[in-house]
């Protein structure tokens, strides 16, 4: 059985339906949840003309953190990861990392020319270790 899930999450409302489905998984099983975002570091230039970075990982350590609560209102604890850089690839690491049984991702990505050229549910499916759960999040 899935003992050990990871789920991929943003600020969206399909990660979020992605995290209650994953929440839903791991209550019927009693094994562990873990939250993973991804972040890029955003550069941006001062008055001055100096560049600068603004540290998105504070962005999503805040997503990760409503993740986490709404987990804890459903008696489920969540260790949560923030990661810089794709998040196809943090989520498959993660998972690489704990051992996961399952992945969950949001279908978003899934329709159109991105399903072609690259969505994060496609790209996790083709690099897991582990089975995929692509959750319908765009009904």
């Amino acid at each position: 059985m899935f003992e050990t899930v990871v789920v991929g999450a943003d600020q969206s409302a399909t990660a979020a339906e992605a995290v209650r489905q994953a929440i839903e998984l791991v209550k019927l099983t009693g094994g562990s949840l873990h939250i993973v975002s991804a972040y890029k570091p955003q550069q941006f230039t001062a008055s001055g003309g100096e560049q600068q970075q603004l540290d998105s990982g504070d962005l999503a350590e805040s997503v990760l953190a409503d993740h986490a609560s709404r987990a804890r209102a459903a008696g489920i604890e969540a260790r949560t990861y923030a990661r810089s850089g794709d998040a196809a690839e943090a989520i498959c690491d993660v998972a690489e990392e704990i051992g996961a049984d399952l992945i969950v991702v949001g279908n978003k990505g899934m329709i159109g020319v991105r399903r072609v050229l690259g969505s994060v549910p496609n790209s996790v499916a083709h690099h897991a270790p582990c089975s995929v759960l692509i959750a319908d999040t765009t009904s």
